[in-house]
């Protein structure tokens, strides 16, 4: 019992830990989901704010030196001063975004485009330069020289510093396209990782329940058969119960015959003695009444001794007032006396301080073993041993008889017999074969208040030998 429970908190130890593992499994994985695809979303999120950002820097660069290329050209056409001088400073003031916005796209540009950055920002500051003299020309030399210049610096260093910001833009959105393609590897392989836990997951999900399952069909396989055992155990207390009854009914039948038979006509012949002895004694014939009343002191001593033995069977007085061993002797000694079986007892030194429930156990055991032994095995010899060792009082019942198969011959004085001992929280044990005899042992623990001894069983009664048979 104690096993079991221990294996039965084993197993509710396993299982809890198994399915709390796999709950925290289940939940670490949907957090780690959750917070990939957060990190997901704000990485794609930032990617496209700084592509929105180098995209408004690089589209406002554009138009500022789109716009500042006209202010020139409207400072070198027109001809009224005033509006020179306006267009002067619109063109300063484009300088100033212009100078302003490499500054902060130079903060937002990635290592992709750096080379071309740098020739972008060489590339304006060469025509900042050309067209810093401009603003310095007389009237005269603007109406001489301004279609010249237009043609041949103008426009071609904007052309190309608006090419090299197509470059760029160009640039920007490959870094674009790599940086969504990057986040989708990153979300790939985040699938295949998320894949395998699931399959962990399940693959232990799955091993749980088969164990759950196996454990819960052995545990209805123990139940039913312990239901089962319950059950015939029952009916053999029912046909013991009933074979009990029958046994009484049967010890009283024959205590009656006995009482009847025996002590009765011993009554009976008694009184027709006395009724003689009185006939005799009043006719003065002394020596009649001297026969008659040997006759009535042979009958009586004759009664007398027949209600001791039947008092001795039904439980021997010495068995309450020498102890065990003496009554076991006694016992033999009748068998072997009135029978044509010869019953041994061999007891090592004890202290035969018995309770009385271990007493009377040990003597009705001995006493239906060896009355089977000569009323079904056809024994000749019956030897009985008993001894104590370490706490416990062992008994052992060997006959030489024919014996007989324990596990399908089995009748009711064998299952009263470990009814018996299983009262007393001991244990028996039979072991025969055909043509081989019988041995009977049994075991049960003493209390403990008993005085154990020092004296240990001789050595050829450490083990019963078996008889040798023809």
């Amino acid at each position: 019992m104690a096993s079991d429970r221990s294996s039965h908190r084993q197993t509710r130890l396993v299982f809890f830990l198994g399915f709390g593992g796999l709950l925290l499994l289940l939940g670490l994985l949907g957090i780690s989901a959750m917070s990939f695809l957060s990190q997901i979303k704000g990485h794609e999120e930032k990617i496209r704010e700084d592509y929105l950002a180098r995209d408004r820097a690089l589209q406002a660069l554009r138009s500022e030196i789109y716009i500042s290329g006209t202010y020139i050209r409207d400072f070198l056409l027109d001809t009224d001063e005033a509006l020179v001088t306006q267009h002067r400073e619109q063109f300063l003031e484009a300088q100033r975004q212009i100078e302003d916005g490499i500054v902060r796209y130079r903060s937002l540009v990635g290592d992709g485009s750096t080379q071309p950055f740098r020739q972008f920002s060489e590339e304006l500051a060469s025509y900042m330069s050309a067209m810093a003299p401009v603003l310095s020309w007389t009237p005269g030399e603007r109406q001489t020289r301004a279609s010249a210049f237009v043609q041949d610096e103008l426009r071609p260093r904007r052309l190309s510093a608006l090419s090299l910001a197509d470059r760029i833009q160009q640039i920007s959105e490959t870094q674009l396209e790599e940086s969504s393609n990057a986040v989708s590897v990153v979300l790939s392989a985040f699938r295949v990782k998320l894949l395998a836990l699931l399959l962990l997951a399940v693959g232990l999900g799955v091993t749980l329940a088969g164990l759950a399952l196996w454990r819960l069909l052995r545990l209805e396989r123990e139940a039913q058969a312990r239901f089962d055992e319950v059950v015939s155990t029952r009916e053999e207390l029912k046909r013991l119960s009933t074979e009990l009854v029958s046994a009484q009914e049967n010890e009283r039948r024959r205590i009656s015959r006995e009482l009847h038979d025996e002590v009765g006509q011993v009554l009976t012949a008694i009184m027709l003695g006395l009724g003689n002895l009185r006939s005799a004694l009043k006719d003065n014939n002394a020596g009649e009444a001297l026969r008659q009343l040997q006759l009535v002191e042979d009958m009586t001593e004759r009664n007398a001794s027949v209600v001791r033995n039947i008092s001795l069977l039904l439980r021997p007085t010495m068995l309450d007032d020498l102890g065990l061993v003496p009554a076991l002797k006694w016992y033999a000694r009748e068998v072997t006396r009135t029978g044509p079986m010869s019953v041994d007892v061999m007891a090592d030194a004890f202290v035969d301080d018995l309770p009385d429930p271990h007493r009377t156990c040990v003597f009705r055991i001995v006493q239906e073993a060896v009355r089977n032994a000569g009323r079904h095995s056809g024994a000749h010899q019956v030897r009985i041993y008993i001894g104590e060792k370490e706490g416990t009082l062992a008994v052992s019942v060997q006959d030489d008889g024919k014996g007989f198969d324990p596990s399908q011959e089995a009748g009711l004085g064998l299952l009263g017999m470990q009814e018996r001992v299983t009262s007393l929280a001991g244990k028996l044990d039979v072991n025969s074969r055909r043509g081989q005899g019988t041995i009977l042992t049994f075991s049960l623990p003493l209390p403990s208040d008993h005085r154990p001894v020092d004296t240990l069983a001789p050595e050829e009664y450490q083990e019963i030998r078996p008889f040798r048979t023809a």
